[in-house]
């Protein structure tokens, strides 16, 4: 694959959808608010993990079956609804331990749940990876290894969002607050990803 205009777009397509909020990245930056920058910074290997497998399965296996079987898609939304609605309230009851010796936070677990669950998955695997990646071992680990490098530096921006806003400069926003704010955002997602499977 060469840098032509092609490739060019797919590798804008991929940092807008990387960049933009969704469950993975409101978790990112709530991990980076509880955890500081240094300790969420090893969550991005699940954040790789997650979406690694999320877009292998869909591209390789599940997108021939989904061409026959609509209802597989519907039933990947219906259970990625389910885990973010249970993941939202987890972090809102957390929010309340933030910075206290009894705090749950983001865990590896959750985040690379969320990932694998995560719509965004779907998206690359279907619409924005070249036609022919998962077709030709090549494209494939080219177009793997493009996304990976853009996925690093997009999900350490998000920590460091949440980072800032727990740091002492900004000492007038509340961490609990923020945190909270992040578990509506989750549950707003759960429930446009479970409006999309129902209509």
């Amino acid at each position: 694959m060469t840098f032509d205009s092609p490739f060019l777009i797919f590798l804008l397509s991929v940092a807008l959808i990387l960049i933009t909020p969704g469950p993975t990245n409101t978790l990112l930056a709530v991990a980076g608010l509880g955890l500081g920058w240094r300790r969420a910074l090893p969550l991005l290997l699940f954040e790789f993990a997650g979406y690694f497998i999320s877009i292998s399965v869909w591209g390789l296996l599940l997108a021939p079956l989904q061409a026959q079987h609509p209802w597989v898609a519907t039933l990947v939304r219906i259970a990625s609804a389910c885990y973010l609605a249970y993941t939202a309230v987890k972090v809102w009851r957390d929010a309340r331990l933030l910075h206290s010796g009894q705090q749950r936070t983001i865990t590896p677990r959750m985040l690379l749940m969320a990932t694998l669950l995560n719509p965004k998955g779907l998206l690359f695997a279907l619409v924005i990876f070249p036609p022919h990646a998962f077709e030709t071992p090549h494209l494939y680990a080219v177009s793997m290894t493009s996304f990976t490098l853009l996925l690093v530096p997009i999900g350490t921006l998000w920590i460091s969002l949440g980072h800032a806003l727990g740091h002492e400069r900004l000492r007038f926003v509340s961490p609990r607050k923020v945190q909270r704010l992040g578990s509506v955002a989750i549950a707003m997602f759960s429930v446009f990803i479970a409006w999309a499977a129902f209509r």
